[in-house]
């Protein structure tokens, strides 16, 4: 029973280890190895190719003489999605940690990118069932092009658009608002205007709506317009009404992405970095540092264990972190010169610093980095998320690109 036990808590382990390990694969922006790499070049390859050969479907000399290339293009990206989205449902407990696997699944499956996830390959396949639908399934395959908000997560630069929207939500659901009363009080002001002298072309409040729509977004569609005087005139004022209103939204997308090119430009005035370069070493059976715990080691001040990878995984160790047989310990050290590949960058926080006084869970860091320790006073602190960086605290910083043993 004990050999069996033992057996099945390997078992376990080993399942649990190679969840985490495709989790890693799918997640956007882990990089620390080659595999989960080529899988983030893989989905978006695969759907570029995908909205490549939906549009180019629609010329009908490309169909005619590529037609079924481009039906083997759609078939095998269609896969890759459908492929992409049972793994994601498979490591949905990773993603949502401390649910219930169930809840976790539930979660993901019902969450905005999941159901893009699913409309993004079920349409291709349903006609085999139901054949009388296919016209209407072709439809939802105009889903797809919805996970090009995707790709908006693999680049940080693409990312600050959705930082600034974020960021003035609430101005701008109040701008959408003004707008949306100025709409409705134009539309009914216009129909009470010219519905008598128009009566087929202001039927009712829509009419003028769709009127109001058209001239605050200075649209101006040119379908329906006023005819009489009082409706010119009132026209004219809600035209320029709707050049002030259209351009308060922008107005404040524009203040947005100037606090932000800011922000980011603080952070590299108010701080001082110094490259750091790190090693790779492998322990062996012999090794002194075998099965001792890190606070054991004597290592110099300018010298740091910056990650573990222990069966592929990467650790960030702590001072009772064990260092086992096979494990690669990654070592990083101050640059001597500036012809090494940097990977580590150790920051110290000045007065000015956006970081000074702030929680490292709160911190508007790239989704690519991780805090690896902070120094104060000669004493080098583990981090976590409730640990508040101060004035003159020196912070590592791993940035997740590909690591290069040097």
């Amino acid at each position: 029973m004990g050999v069996k036990t033992v057996n099945n808590k390997k078992n376990t382990a080993g399942w649990e280890n190679m969840r985490k390990k495709i989790f890693k694969m799918i997640s956007v922006g882990v990089v620390d190895d080659f595999v989960n790499s080529m899988y983030d070049i893989v989905s978006i390859s695969a759907l570029v190719i995908n909205l490549a050969v939906t549009i180019m479907n629609t010329f009908d000399g490309l169909s005619e003489s590529y037609g079924h290339v481009f039906k083997i293009l759609d078939s095998v990206t269609v896969a890759f999605f459908a492929v992409d989205y049972i793994l994601r449902l498979f490591t949905a407990k990773y993603l949502y940690p401390g649910k219930k696997e169930s809840v976790a699944v539930a979660r993901y499956a019902f969450s905005f990118t999941g159901i893009v996830d699913v409309l993004s390959f079920i349409p291709h396949y349903l006609p085999v069932f139901f054949p009388q639908g296919a016209a209407t399934f072709r439809v939802f395959r105009v889903v797809r092009i919805l996970r090009l908000f995707r790709i908006n997560s693999y680049y940080d630069n693409l990312n600050v658009i959705t930082d600034v929207l974020k960021g003035k939500k609430q101005q701008l659901l109040s701008s959408v608002f003004i707008i949306a009363v100025l709409m409705v009080a134009s539309s009914l002001c216009m129909y009470s205007v010219e519905n008598a002298a128009q009566p087929d072309v202001f039927k009712n409040a829509f009419s003028g709506i769709w009127w109001s729509a058209s001239t605050l977004l200075t649209v101006g569609y040119g379908d329906i317009y006023p005819v009489t005087f009082a409706g010119k005139a009132l026209g004219i004022v809600i035209a320029f009404l709707g050049v002030g209103m259209v351009a308060i939204p922008t107005g404040i997308i524009s203040a947005g992405f100037v606090e932000q090119h800011s922000m980011i430009k603080r952070i590299g005035e108010y701080s001082v970095e110094h490259d750091v370069n790190f090693i790779s070493v492998k322990v062996n059976a012999k090794d002194t540092w075998k099965d001792k715990k890190i606070s054991m080691l004597k290592l110099p001040n300018e010298i740091i264990i910056a990650a573990i990878i222990h069966n592929g995984s990467t650790i960030i160790p702590t001072g009772d972190t064990v260092i086992l047989e096979n494990d690669e310990v990654i070592i990083g050290s101050k640059s001597v010169n500036n012809d090494m590949p940097v990977v580590l960058k150790e920051v110290v926080v000045g007065k000015e610093h956006p970081w000074a006084n702030v929680k490292i869970c709160n911190l508007d860091i790239s989704r690519q980095s991780i805090i690896l320790s902070v120094k104060r006073n000669n004493k080098t602190i583990i981090p976590n998320g409730d640990i508040v960086i101060k004035t003159g605290d020196k912070v590592l910083v791993y940035s997740k690109s590909k690591r290069e043993s040097l």
